[in-house]
């Protein structure tokens, strides 16, 4: 009898309005047609100082704790992630370097180690957040995440989404959701 796999999904942006958290609750909620209990959270909830190890050693920063938590409890991770400058972004790079170290009992990148993930992105630019995405991809695999192979780059974002924040394009969202509903798929048959 297996679990309900526990997927943990953000977007690497704090802006109210992001493409990329509408973005990231289409890949939720596929994730939850699968069958995953998903956790959908904001980073913007979550303000973390820029990682320096002499911050590190004087304490946790006051929003480490709960943030770490939730990544501990997760099997999965769901990530949209924007392109700044043609990699990721400033809050996600510190997000995944806070975790990632040990903390509250938990070895360094036991937050990470032995999960997977699964990314989608969104930019106004024309590839989507695609070159991003090969950064993040390749920063998960060297701290032990088992990235899945499906990804989508949503281009030209400012004019891709509907005002409930659905995709206009059927088959573009078809894709998202598949990202999600993928990455649910290898933990349940995994667990």
């Amino acid at each position: 009898m297996s679990s309900t796999p526990r997927i943990l999904a953000f977007a690497g942006s704090a802006r109210q309005e992001s493409y990329n958290k509408r973005l990231i609750a289409l890949a939720a909620r596929g994730a939850e047609q699968a069958g995953a209990a998903v956790t959908l959270l904001d980073l913007r909830d979550f303000p973390l100082p820029l990682f320096d190890e002499d911050l590190e050693k004087a304490g946790p920063p006051e929003h480490l704790a709960r943030l770490h938590a939730h990544f501990m409890d997760a099997q999965g991770i769901l990530i949209s992630s924007p392109e700044y400058n043609s990699s990721i972004t400033p809050l996600t790079k510190n997000t995944i370097d806070w975790i990632s170290r040990a903390n509250f009992g938990h070895a360094g990148l036991a937050a990470f180690k032995g999960k997977a993930a699964g990314l989608v992105s969104a930019s106004p630019g024309g590839l989507g957040g695609l070159r991003g995405l090969v950064h993040l991809r390749s920063i998960l695999g060297n701290i032990g995440v088992l990235v899945i192979p499906e990804q989508v780059a949503v281009a030209r974002a400012f004019e891709t989404f509907n005002p409930d924040g659905s995709l206009k394009d059927a088959k573009q969202q078809e894709s998202v959701e598949n990202v999600g509903k993928s990455l649910a798929t290898l933990l349940a048959k995994l667990s």
